[in-house]
């Protein structure tokens, strides 16, 4: 009987071989994504100087003008912030559990 066994590893050191593969996997994606956010926050940083001065001291500083670009970009810099850190990053994962505690102990105190 112990040739039709249904644990498909025999030997426990493949399954964690195969666990350690797919977590290096995970971490090898976030390590990407991470990379990708910093250049694209580089490449916004020195374009936006370059234009800010360029339009600047062509246009005058006054005005919308000079900062458009840097404003619309930056907010699909924020939305690409988001969707590499989160909205876990602003508030945290406990962050309601802790508010909510926070205002129950200032409750507790005035009820004192």
């Amino acid at each position: 009987m112990d040739k039709y066994s249904l644990e498909p590893y025999k030997d426990k050191d493949e399954f964690s071989d195969f666990r350690k593969e797919e977590a290096y996997m995970r971490a090898k994606k976030k390590v990407d994504s991470l990379i990708g956010f910093y250049w694209h926050f580089a490449v916004y940083v020195v374009v936006n100087v370059f234009l800010i001065i360029l339009i600047g001291v062509n246009a005058g500083f006054d005005g919308f003008g000079p900062y458009a670009t840097a404003t619309f970009w930056g907010i699909g810099l924020l939305f690409h912030f988001l969707g590499v850190f989160g909205t876990d990053f602003f508030f945290g994962k406990d962050w309601e559990k802790r508010k909510v505690e926070e205002f129950m102990d200032r409750e507790r105190q005035n009820w004192d």
